[in-house]
């Protein structure tokens, strides 16, 4: 077994699903008798983030009080370090109280299948002071344009507090069963594979070159062991790829350009914050619970808009306090293929270039392009992996 980096708070990881079959199907039968619930589609991805251990040593969805001091100071109120609330949120709790035992139905699966047991210890409305509190210090605005801001703000101000025990994955392991995998699984093939020396490589779209070799440069400079290609399969913006057409280009990537045994690609499933530096925490939270020792936080990490500074998601690592994690973090400036040097270079590491010395593509062209059935230059794009796109933005405009 190599020498695998400690989950976030405790010496093991305690995953919420309830892994024994015969429990589980005791559990679906007394769910069927009890009071419940249809959660929000975020309280939903809590439960199978919950599930599966990236959010170690949670045990379940936070009070009002943990919630408003994980806002202020990213602490809990019994000292646990942990960046941005947990909770269920509802609009109203209905005859639910204290002491009640519910079951919690899945948005995102037709039919509303129970989800997760949850024993309720507290019903705790917020006020509209303390949600725009939380929505500040979280996201570092209150702009109802901000999809983080208008998601969290639109599942109701009541919270209902207490532990769960996790029944499946929701529609995870059922439409992703290639990519799906809860922290405990990637932590037992980082074992098998021998590594212990891991970075982890956050991802909602399909990677391009400078992606690629970002990630070579991360491990050759930490002389890591493995990489983990991490891609949510949450809930994402409109106009996002889907995760299907993202994973083949990803994998088509990884055989054809990473040596053997050296990258995992696996998946998450989990709504996007868009938080940027509180959600990079977040992200460095869950990375340490599957088992990597490094993530790479580039430009705009998480971010969405103009609402962060470039390295905003990178500065706040300098400021938690020494020790809040064991998880490193990589820092990466924007990675460019440099025409002066015939390969990718992070910019800051190239003063001496101008911007026209760089292969320089916006999204939105770059999405044109492949529209149009036009390849990107083979600098941005490896052909192998525009032409699954094209044929994706191909197949939208057929």
């Amino acid at each position: 077994m190599s020498n695998i980096i400690e989950p976030h708070g405790s010496a093991s990881l305690n995953p919420l699903f309830v892994a024994d079959a015969d429990e589980r199907a005791r559990l679906v039968e007394e769910a069927a008798s009890l009071p419940s619930i249809v959660v929000s589609s975020a309280s939903a991805a809590n439960a199978v983030m919950l599930a599966g251990g990236y959010f170690n040593p949670l045990t379940g969805y936070m009070n009002k009080a943990d919630a408003l001091s994980v806002a202020d100071n990213m602490h809990t109120t019994s000292g646990l370090f942990w960046p941005t609330p947990v909770l269920n949120l509802v609009e109203n709790a209905g005859e639910i109280k204290a002491g009640d035992r519910i079951a919690l139905k899945d948005p995102n699966v037709e039919g509303n299948p129970v989800l997760a047991i949850m024993d309720v210890e507290a019903v705790e409305e917020f006020t509209d002071d303390e949600m725009a509190t939380i929505t500040e210090k979280v996201y570092a605005t209150t702009d109802p344009e901000h999809p983080g801001v208008a998601a969290f703000n639109s599942q109701g101000k009541v919270a209902l507090s207490g532990p769960i025990q996790v029944l499946n994955y929701s529609y995870f392991e059922t439409d992703f069963g290639d990519t799906f995998r809860t922290a405990v699984e990637i932590r037992n093939e980082i074992g098998e594979r021998g590594w212990s020396k891991v970075v982890a490589f956050q991802t909602r779209n399909p990677m391009h070159r400078a992606h690629e070799e970002l990630c070579h440069m991360a491990m050759d400079r930490l002389e890591a062991d493995g990489l983990v290609i991490h891609m949510l399969l949450g809930k994402l913006k409109p106009g996002d790829i889907p995760a299907d057409v993202r994973d083949d280009a990803i994998r088509t990537m990884v055989k054809l350009y990473f040596p053997e045994n050296s990258a995992m690609v696996t998946g998450y499933g989990f709504d996007m914050l868009y938080a940027g530096p509180r959600e990079a925490v977040l992200h460095a939270v869950f990375r340490q619970n599957m088992g990597c020792t490094h993530l790479i936080v580039g430009r705009d990490h998480a971010g969405v808009g103009d609402y962060y500074g470039d390295f905003d998601a990178q500065t706040i690592f300098h400021d938690i306090p020494e020790g809040s994690l064991k998880i490193k973090i990589f820092e990466a400036d924007h990675t460019a293929y440099s025409k002066k040097l015939n390969q990718v270079v992070m910019m800051r590491e190239a003063p001496d270039h101008k911007k026209e010395d760089f292969v320089l593509l916006s999204g939105t062209r770059v999405r044109e392009m492949l529209g149009n059935g036009e390849a990107p230059p083979k600098e941005f794009s490896r052909p192998e992996v525009a032409k699954i796109l094209m044929d994706y933005y191909q197949s939208l405009n057929g």
